[in-house]
């Protein structure tokens, strides 16, 4: 890749997030699957923009605030007047596992690629080193802005940037239509360079058997590197026509899952945009992962990285 392209690109939603504590109390925060991994992202030190769109509200405020803060730069932020953030719910069972209750219906996110400035977004995106989205990303478009994020990221890999997509599934945002997330999921993996499914969200939308299977069938799409990520269990990771699990350096009980995923994708890129190989990237976003879930909410203090 040339030296010019040095940006990379997060695409999705974030929304404030209400995380309820252990005095019962909410903490708010915020949050989003694609956003997490660009604040650890700009945490390893790499040059990140967040591509969204927010409202002008007092929220959407403090989001681009926080953004700011984390060296997360916004200027591929598109605001919309009178409108206002999504926003979120996290209740966590007594193992760290977390159920999440949304109100998003209208977050401008949602008609990112229909708003009249979204060639700019794309201009933007066409320059990119490394453009990253997820399945949750994929779910808030109308089809129209589909098309063009699709378009768009076409046109940006043949620029020479990379695509790299976690195929984060959540139902809910699909309104249960399978057939319609297999087929944009099909689109975007044609487009795609390196995947980081998890191997949990992929049994359920494709009825993989086993990693391995996960493996075989986005190989299959000519992806020339995949991370299949299973929670505590070993990564699975495919790259140079050779697979690898790379064991959990150390299994921690969690205290809140919340953005393990995201975590693990962000130390894994930080460290292959470093030039380390994959196996020691898939150790780098094993322990990122494992340092996230002992913390509450999607964002970890800052102090707790630099403390390891």
């Amino acid at each position: 890749m040339s030296d010019q392209r040095t940006r990379i690109i997060a695409v999705g939603e974030v929304m404030v997030e209400m995380a309820r504590g252990a005095d019962n109390r909410f903490g708010m925060a915020c949050g989003g699957d694609t956003f997490n991994t660009a604040v650890y992202l700009a945490r390893a030190g790499v040059d990140i923009s967040y591509c969204t769109a927010l409202g002008d509200d007092p929220y959407s405020e403090g989001i681009l605030s926080m953004a700011a803060a984390e060296n997360v730069k916004t200027d591929l932020v598109i605001r919309v007047p009178g409108r206002s953030a999504g926003l979120y719910t996290i209740e966590t069972d007594p193992r760290g596992e977390r159920r999440f209750y949304y109100w998003r219906d209208n977050s401008p996110a949602r008609e990112l690629f229909d708003l009249p400035d979204w060639g700019r977004l794309a201009e933007a995106m066409i320059s990119a080193r490394l453009i990253y989205f997820s399945g949750v990303t994929l779910s808030l478009y109308s089809n129209q802005g589909l098309g063009r994020f699709l378009a768009t990221i076409e046109m940006a890999r043949q620029q020479g940037a990379k695509i790299a997509f976690d195929g984060n599934f959540r139902p809910f945002g699909w309104r249960g239509d399978l057939g319609r997330t297999r087929t944009v999921f099909m689109e975007a993996l044609k487009r795609c360079d390196i995947a980081l499914p998890t191997f949990d969200d992929e049994a359920v939308l494709w009825g993989d058997p086993s990693p391995e299977a996960t493996v075989s069938r986005l190989q299959a799409f000519g992806i020339g590197e995949i991370a299949v990520k299973n929670g505590p269990n070993s990564a699975l990771v495919y790259a140079a026509g050779k697979q690898e699990f790379i064991p959990v350096p150390e299994v921690v009980v969690p205290v809140d899952t919340t953005a393990a995923g995201d975590s693990f994708n962000a130390g894994y890129m930080a460290a292959r945009l470093r030039g380390d190989n994959p196996a020691i990237a898939a150790t780098a976003a094993h322990k990122l992962a494992a340092e996230k879930i002992r913390h509450r909410g999607a964002i970890m203090p800052r102090a707790a990285v630099a403390m390891h």
